[in-house]
């Protein structure tokens, strides 16, 4: 798939601000007034930020608001309306904690939850497409949902449950990309079902359908290296969870230790992610003989 910019900071940004979202909700910080709206405010400035950011992979942003119409049958809407109820009610909760001191813990945990349901409908959107094998597994939204909590609870100063919840994720960003690299072959797709020419023997490309370009091929058959993707695979797992975890247990715990670990994820999040659009393969690509990673 190609890894369109837009994409990746909404699955990335958003994720970590309906991440801290949640633990505002949950009333770990012990912090009021100005504090409070500082934390408020990264907050949603990350979370409305990386909504914002998925409208222009859109092909007709005027029509964006019709995507909420079919939340019974797709993900894109269950999420838009999952998001939308998240930062509602999450709005009220702030402004009672900001300007009224008072901290309405049904509210926030009603927050929370959806908060939850926001970043899992995000990974569904995914997870459900079986025309991307790497996607079709179940540790799609195990991996969605542990980067929310990860980099939640690093945001929110949650220091010694972020290191722990970073080694998870790390596994868990491990286990996807080894489970995912045998998925196309498990789908049992190949040229010959492509075609439906298989029963005739054995199928190969004689010559490209197209002699130039096309959307498919700009959109669905991206080629990323394999040097090159294990290589940013080891600068992904050393930035979101290596150094954050080294820092946050061996480290004294400061402010500027916290933030190192802070940036340190983000640069790991974002090159995983960008590897998690770059690597899917589309099945579409048999087609084109676009199936496996360039050497």
């Amino acid at each position: 798939m190609h890894p369109a910019p837009s994409v990746i900071l909404f699955t990335s940004l958003s994720g970590l601000g309906f991440g801290l979202l949640l633990f505002l909700g949950l009333g770990v910080l012990d912090v009021s007034g100005w504090v409070a709206f500082a934390f408020c405010f990264v907050a949603f400035g990350l979370s409305v930020g990386g909504l914002m950011a998925s409208t222009f992979h859109l092909g007709n942003p005027q029509r964006a608001m019709k995507a909420f119409k079919q939340w019974r049958s797709s993900w894109l809407s269950r999420e838009g309306v999952a998001a939308v109820a998240a930062l509602t009610v999450m709005g009220a909760y702030c402004a009672a904690w900001i300007f009224l001191n008072m901290r309405i813990a049904a509210l926030g945990f009603l927050g929370a939850l959806l908060c939850l349901a926001t970043v899992f409908c995000t990974a569904m959107i995914y997870a459900q497409l079986k025309t991307i094998p790497r996607w079709n597994q179940a540790m799609t939204p195990v991996m969605f949902l542990s980067f929310m909590f990860a980099g939640g609870a690093l945001l929110s100063a949650q220091l010694s449950l972020a290191a722990v919840l970073l080694a998870i994720t790390t596994i868990v960003q491990l286990l996807h990309w080894m489970l995912g690299d045998r998925r196309f072959g498990e789908a049992g797709s190949d040229i010959g079902t492509a075609t439906g020419l298989g029963g005739l023997g054995k199928v190969r490309l004689l010559e490209s359908p197209h002699s130039g370009t096309n959307y498919l091929l700009s959109e669905f058959c991206h080629t990323v290296g394999r040097k090159h993707a294990q290589k940013l695979r080891g600068i992904g797992i050393v930035a979101i969870g290596v150094v954050p975890v080294a820092l946050l247990t061996f480290a004294p715990h400061s402010h500027a230790t916290a933030a190192i670990a802070v940036l340190s994820h983000l640069i790991g999040l974002l090159s995983t992610r960008w590897l998690f659009f770059a690597e899917a393969e589309h099945v579409v690509g048999l087609y084109y003989d676009k199936h496996r990673h360039a050497a």
